[in-house]
């Protein structure tokens, strides 16, 4: 059996595992002829067409990390089930990257202090809070209680 059935057949079995309902997808009210979702509702939920999905599920396709990534979102992979997902793919397992941590600047600080009345927050680029005044403080709560 070649490796691109392999992926097939997960990506077959995995769809017909979950319901219309685990995903967000309304159920229309009349029987559905196959167990699960439908490719339609795979590909629309990654972001792939559906012409992409069915060559994949075939075996006729090398798909991209980013495309298995979003169906391993839609099919809601666990991390095991995703490396795996990418290992039949031949793409390896999941790279976790490791950011720099980011801090906010002298002259961001300076600013935060002198703003006495106004909540203010700093966010970075992955949506984490870097820094905050003390009306932010008093309006929301004290961010370094929370852990990193």
């Amino acid at each position: 059996m070649s490796t691109n059935n392999e992926l097939g057949e997960f990506l077959r079995a995995r769809r017909a595992q979950l319901r219309p309902a685990d995903v967000g997808v309304p159920e229309l009210g009349y029987p559905r002829r196959v167990p699960g979702l439908r490719r339609e509702e795979v590909a629309q939920l990654a972001g792939v067409s559906i012409d992409y999905y069915t060559r994949l599920e075939q075996g006729r396709l090398s798909p991209s990390r980013s495309a298995l990534a979003a169906i391993a979102r839609s099919l809601r992979l666990n991390e095991d089930q995703e490396n795996y997902l990418l290992s039949l793919a031949r793409h390896g397992g999941i790279r976790r990257y490791r950011y720099a941590t980011q801090k906010a600047g002298e002259q961001t600080l300076r600013l935060l202090r002198q703003l006495r009345d106004t909540p203010a927050i700093v966010i970075g680029r992955h949506m984490d809070v870097l820094a905050w005044n003390a009306p932010a403080e008093a309006l929301y709560l004290d961010f370094a209680v929370i852990p990193p």
